[in-house]
């Protein structure tokens, strides 16, 4: 998915800009002029693509926002510090990029919706380009949900900059998520079950059984993870993270092309120097506690944690373990100590790294259907065998019905929720999955879990306040659209 941006395909990117910030008439260019060949129709498609990489999308501050206000994550950045610290607010760069960036990606995605189909060229293919652009907003719609509760549903593309255009209502998250549900299953029928670089059915089907998971449609999302077919697991860990990615069990990425595109900042905000060229100050760095936990999980074999090397920043050795590494700074690079991700590896110029983002895995799917089996049926030998397979990549032996971690389900829960936050660690869901559980145990007082948002909420608030379970719309959207109204608390 990289930058090919004609002067053509870049007026339409503007064209398809979400000016709920800029309400002026944009450019010359009108989508009826616009969409006359299927190279036109496939340049649209990659604009919604292009998307994902955008600073306030998967190219930063969607995974900032994931996994910082965590218990995975610590920072030395000030920048995101108003995550960290769960003190957030309307006018938080993060909370105003995610929203800005997942809106844009809206909206490019409904001029695909809306004037491909007008475009004379193989239906087949056209069919499939609509389908990847429903999928494309499924995904951005389900990140707003999720971090924002309702938002306004646009589903047609703003073009004229009229307020009358861009200024809508919040729908409810519910309507949202039915929204984001009707796309994922008419992308299922339009798309393909195979093709490079792009999303597939299996792609729809697992972030189908993701948005049933979060919204505790336990049927719903065991159905949809079984879906997923013909797909296996990395044979290892550390072999999920080469340069480029695309690893056997990758199910959808973001794709980066290094200094075609600008790259992926993301590594160099992880690593230390000298294995990230730009120096700056890193968030994704791990806790304490996450340190303190997988040595607990390495002593028991656990690969995604083990090797006990140290990375040797004098020397930019890279030796350490698959998931989290430790560094041992000298000389000029003494200050660089102490743990780091070690989930990305390819390292550019700058923010140049070629390192791909994993949206969609297959690990995650198998522990999606263990979750929502275990939920509808306790501890059974449907939940075990998905999760199982997890943790046998891993290097853990395999649970039976009679093991201390499937004696009941709460305690199933309980390893499923640990096997989730070890085997997806920093990859931006932790957040997401800490604020479903609390949302879990508010519903249903008796579905405890080790951990949920509201546990780490009080420790930074010192009080369990459910407001924040989703983040403040941005002050910039309540200044320009009189229509929205703000989440309570903020």
């Amino acid at each position: 998915m990289k930058k090919l941006l004609s002067p053509a395909l870049g007026a339409l990117a503007l064209l398809a800009s979400c000016n709920f910030l800029d309400k002026q008439p944009l450019g010359t260019i009108s989508p009826n002029n616009f969409f006359k060949t299927s190279s036109d129709a496939e340049a649209s498609l990659t604009a919604v693509y292009d998307g994902l990489q955008q600073t306030g999308s998967y190219g930063q501050d969607q995974i900032e926002m994931g996994e910082m206000p965590s218990d995975n994550c610590t920072t030395t950045n000030g920048d995101v510090n108003a995550l960290e610290k769960i003190i957030w607010s309307t006018t938080t760069s993060q909370v105003n990029n995610v929203y800005q960036s997942n809106f844009l990606g809206v909206n490019r995605a409904n001029v695909v919706i809306k004037y491909v189909p007008t475009v004379s060229m193989d239906t087949a293919r056209r069919s499939q380009i609509v389908g990847e652009a429903q999928f494309l907003r499924a995904l951005y719609y389900f990140n707003l949900a999720r971090a924002y509760g309702g938002v306004p549903l646009r589903l047609q593309p703003s073009e004229s900059g009229a307020p009358s255009d861009v200024n809508t209502a919040r729908s409810t998250q519910d309507q949202v998520y039915d929204q984001v549900v009707s796309d994922l299953q008419q992308a299922i029928v339009r798309m393909s079950s195979s093709q490079a670089n792009r999303a597939t059915k299996n792609s729809a089907r697992a972030l189908l059984a993701r948005v049933q998971l979060t919204r505790r449609n336990w049927a719903a999302a065991l159905a949809a993870a079984n879906a997923v077919t013909g797909v296996t697991l990395n044979t290892t860990p550390n072999s999920l993270y080469p340069a480029e990615n695309k690893g056997s069990e990758s199910l959808f990425e973001v794709q980066f092309a290094g200094n075609s595109d600008g790259g992926n900042i993301v590594p160099d905000l992880s690593l230390p120097s000298p294995l990230a060229t730009y120096s700056f100050p890193k968030f994704n760095i791990p806790t304490s506690e996450l340190i303190a936990y997988a040595d607990t999980t390495r002593a028991n074999g656990d690969r995604r944690w083990t090797n006990s090397g140290v990375v040797n920043a004098s020397n930019g050795s890279r030796v350490g373990r698959s998931y989290v590494s430790m560094i041992i700074g000298t000389g000029s690079n003494n200050n660089d100590q102490g743990p780091f991700v070690y989930k990305w590896r390819s390292i550019g110029n700058g923010f140049n790294s070629v390192d791909n983002t994993y949206v969609l895995r297959y690990a995650e799917t198998l522990l999606t259907a263990a979750e929502a089996s275990n939920e509808l049926n306790g501890p059974t030998a449907a939940a075990l065998s998905p999760l199982n397979q997890v943790r046998q990549r891993a290097g853990l032996a395999a649970l039976t019905l009679a093991s201390t971690q499937a004696l009941s389900k709460q305690a199933l829960r309980a390893e499923i929720d640990r096997q989730r936050r070890l085997e997806l660690a920093f990859e931006g869901e932790r957040w997401w999955d800490l604020t479903r559980y609390a949302r879990h145990t508010i519903a249903d007082p008796s579905a405890t879990h080790p951990v949920t948002a509201l546990t780490i909420i009080q420790q930074f608030t010192g009080a369990a306040n459910q407001n924040y379970l989703v983040f403040p719309i941005p002050q910039t959207e309540l200044n320009t659209n009189p229509l929205i109204t703000q989440n309570p608390g903020y």
